[in-house]
């Protein structure tokens, strides 16, 4: 399967007319006679897809402390998460237990990325129908780290879990907002900030739920002109951080685009939930195996490119970092190709 994610294979007949073809090569992998699709079709059925779910886990800790020094750009050293669901189309007829709307199914990525790599450290995968704010009630919260959301996660109860737990968050305040100002801040207008207002929520059940003092700053892309209101419960960093943190959370949806662009998470190898979670979470494995590996090896350019040169030498028996570097064509040796002349002259 982790072929089929590196090689861009469309179906399980796809993956094992590849693997046959190559037939000396497969004891690499511990086969001892050919794949037979069958064989896989009974494995993504059958075997328990929290077996690759462990495995991401065990990779993503390794894959952490590798990106842990990249800088963000932020006088910060905190963690910073970005939090975000992508939603998966299916058809109707071949998944109806991922029902969505009356003509269509799909599924629900929530996603969890810590900034630095960027590296997934939480997916949960659901039907499309539930909400995203949802999520958070099943999240452990790192004091001291950044949260990242956009408004769709903004519901009180949910922030002060995360302010009680000691983090916190930078997200974007919905239209219908009531805020009450306690006192302001200044600012510095040149920077594209507008206000930086401290308070409390002005509604009784919304200051119930959320007691603590609250954030309010207000900002004005000056590329765009479009207005922002970020809400954080952090009264210290400066109020254009605020602003920096919430573009970074982009990233996020870059990671979504990178996953659903380079491996095979739009179209599944099998219909079951068990075999929809698995090529998930093994396409998340892949990720994480080529992220390893790009900083590892301190391989030049992106991932993407790291995974094009694994895609085209699959069973290559050369060292990876020989494989993967970038090859330099001063030093090599003139060869005479004996190469024919297209036209007569």
């Amino acid at each position: 399967m982790v072929f089929a994610q590196m090689t861009s294979r469309e179906s399980l007949r796809d993956i094992t007319t590849c693997l046959n073809a190559r037939t000396e090569t497969l004891y690499h992998l511990g086969f001892s006679e050919p794949v037979a699709k069958s064989t896989l079709a009974e494995a993504n059925e059958q075997r328990d897809w929290r077996i690759w779910e462990d495995l991401a886990k065990s990779l993503i800790r390794k894959a952490r402390p590798l990106y842990a020094g990249e800088d963000l750009g932020l006088d910060l050293d905190n963690t910073i998460y970005a939090l975000d669901s992508t939603t998966i189309d299916l058809s109707l007829t071949l998944f109806p237990w991922a029902d969505f709307r009356q003509t269509k199914a799909g599924i629900k990525m929530h996603t969890q990325i810590d900034l630095r790599g960027p590296i997934p450290t939480c997916i949960h995968v659901t039907g499309a129908r539930q909400h995203d704010v949802g999520w958070l009630d099943s999240l452990f919260f790192e004091a001291g780290a950044f949260y990242l959301m956009d408004r769709g996660y903004m519901d009180f109860v949910r922030l002060a879990l995360i302010a009680k737990a000691g983090a916190f968050f930078v997200t974007r305040a919905k239209t219908n907002l009531q805020f009450t100002r306690h006192y302001s801040l200044t600012v510095d207008r040149l920077t594209g900030l507008r206000s930086d207002h401290v308070g409390k929520p002005t509604l009784d059940k919304s200051r119930t739920a959320f007691p603590m003092l609250l954030r309010r700053v207000k900002y004005i892309d000056l590329d765009t002109g479009k207005d922002f209101v970020f809400l954080t419960n952090n009264l210290e960093i400066p109020a254009i951080t605020v602003a920096m943190l919430y573009k970074m959370r982009w990233r996020i949806e870059l990671f979504f685009r990178w996953i659903k662009g380079h491996l095979r998470i739009k179209h599944y190898f099998g219909t079951s939930p068990n075999a929809v979670k698995t090529q998930i979470w093994i396409a998340v494995c892949t990720y994480l195996i080529i992220a390893i590996l790009h900083k590892q090896l301190k391989l030049p350019g992106t991932l993407h490119r790291t995974l094009q040169l694994l895609s085209v030498h699959p069973f290559e028996k050369v060292p990876l970092n020989q494989l993967l570097m970038e090859p330099d064509h001063r030093n090599l040796p003139n060869v005479n190709c004996n190469q024919l002349n297209l036209f007569e002259l």
